[in-house]
């Protein structure tokens, strides 16, 4: 069923599909083709599973040169004298710099501030424009094998969301600013619209679980390209094909059906490495990124700013765990006023909108 309300993207995926991965494994050239392996036999993305225990077979297992030098990370952590720590408490750790390897994980809600369309109401512009295409259910349009039988519907999505038509909010700058003070150890999101990006956040330290439109593959020669290269064909409502074989060009977007971009599994060692980790705007339903919320160690705080308690967060909650519900902007405006970094992220956004003002000019 079609739920009005849900934002674009994640939302979609957030489906009666959702508990099953969306990816097939990844191809024998992976960088961790054992470690997926051992993500199917532990029951990675099960409520059963232990990420934390899961994360350390899985560099113990997988011979990683990273074992030796995390090991003492996965302790379960924590004593008696535990409280639960606020706000206020995970704001002055990052100030003093307690927190200095930051994992964030970010879903549709932190985009949909930007402007980014709602798909699933009806009456949006969006859904709208995807009737006359009479798909068979909200997630057929990110569904590979529909795809390639009709591309059609998803190029009008593209149309409306392709990087460059929004802007980047607070939000994304606050994560820019966190990796300008040396604080960010990466970036994890569910997004396709490439805001992150836009904001300043180098690709080195985002990883985009489910694609980017960036750059793009010819579907039968493999040929790469640029994602820009089929702006002018978006745009225009043109199918853009490959000039050496005429075949569809596809935004690097990851489909049902298709495998996970290989740097997701960047997982494996980002996260027992993580001293603090954020959670914005997901509703942490789709699998395998939903699971990453408990692959930190026990002992990490966890802050969610969200509309809702989601995931570990609604049925496990851990002592250090944080969380600030709401708007998602409001909630992430009250921890950088904690921060006191007010005046810096001001200052950064201003710098952005005079950017981007500059760049108007010179077109």
């Amino acid at each position: 069923m079609w739920k009005e309300g849900e934002s674009s993207l994640a939302a979609i995926r957030a489906s009666r599909h959702s508990s099953m991965a969306f990816c097939a494994t990844p191809s024998a050239a992976s960088a961790f083709p054992r470690a997926w392996l051992i993500l199917n036999r532990t029951g990675f993305g099960q409520r059963s599973f232990c990420p934390a225990e899961g994360a350390a077979a899985l560099l113990r297992r997988s011979n990683s040169p990273w074992w030796d030098g995390t090991r003492g990370l996965f302790s379960h952590g924590g004593g008696a004298a535990d409280k639960q720590q606020t706000l206020q408490d995970i704001a002055k750790n990052i100030r003093e710099k307690q927190h200095k390897r930051v994992v964030v994980m970010a879903g549709a809600g932190i985009s949909t501030p930007s402007g980014i369309p709602d798909f699933r109401s009806p009456g949006s512009g969006l859904y709208d424009n995807l009737q006359q295409y009479d798909l068979p259910y909200a997630e057929a349009i990110f569904e590979i094998g529909f795809f390639h039988r009709n591309p059609n519907p998803f190029f009008a999505l593209a149309k409306e969301l392709y990087p460059g038509n929004y802007q980047p909010n607070l939000t994304h700058h606050f994560v820019r600013l966190l990796h300008k003070k040396g604080q960010l150890l990466r970036m994890y999101t569910q997004n396709i619209d490439g805001l992150e990006r836009l904001a300043g956040i180098p690709p080195e330290m985002l990883v985009e679980a489910h694609g980017t439109f960036a750059t793009a593959t010819c579907t039968v020669c493999l040929r790469k390209y640029e994602g820009e290269d089929l702006r002018p064909d978006v745009m225009s409502g043109t199918v853009p094909k490959c000039p050496t074989c005429k075949g569809v060009v596809k935004p690097d977007i990851v489909f049902f059906g298709e495998e996970l971009p290989r740097h997701f599994f960047k997982y494996v060692t980002d996260f027992p490495l993580a001293d603090l980790l954020i959670i914005m705007g997901t509703s942490l339903e789709v699998e395998p990124f939903a699971s990453l919320a408990g692959a930190v160690r026990s002992s990490v705080p966890r802050l969610l700013i969200n509309r809702d308690l989601v995931g570990p967060f609604a049925w496990g909650r851990r002592p250090h765990d944080v969380v600030q519900l709401g708007d998602v902007v409001g909630g992430v405006q009250a921890l950088v006023d904690a921060l006191g970094w007010t005046q810096e992220l001001d200052a950064l956004m201003a710098a952005a909108a005079a950017k981007k003002a500059a760049t108007k000019t010179e077109e």
